[in-house]
């Protein structure tokens, strides 16, 4: 269970490193990547945070975590430039892949499929209790 301070923080670094990513993230990975923190999440002692990302509109997504890594340092010094009055000690960062509207998307995709090849029976009202 988080503690409110867990969530205050990872609120906090989740809407800051958005901006960070928008202002630096064209240097770093390039204009066509599109990267946006999903979630993130504090450790109890506030000394390490998973940063989840989705990444659209490339084929190598693994690609931009890597770039990001190496860059580690600038992103860092930009959240924690944007955060020194809220926070004291800025915690350890690291990237992950949130894949999860991707897999939303292979759904969608294979519920159409069904649909158009008329394998998925239609939708019946449930008729109203009184």
């Amino acid at each position: 269970m988080e503690s409110k301070r867990q969530r205050q923080v990872a609120e906090l670094i989740k809407r800051n490193f958005s901006i960070v990513l928008q202002q630096e993230g064209s240097y770093i990975y390039g204009a066509q990547p599109l990267v946006t923190v999903m979630d993130v999440q504090v450790s109890p002692d506030l000394s390490v945070g998973k940063v989840y990302l989705s990444i659209w509109n490339t084929d190598n997504k693994q690609a931009v975590i890597l770039q990001m890594d190496e860059e580690h340092t600038r992103l860092k010094t930009a959240l924690a430039h944007r955060l020194k009055r809220h926070l004291r000690r800025l915690p350890e960062l690291s990237y992950f892949m949130d894949e999860t509207l991707d897999e939303m998307n292979k759904v969608d995709t294979i519920f159409d499929r069904l649909y158009a090849e008329d394998q998925m029976p239609e939708t019946e009202e449930v008729p109203k209790k009184e």
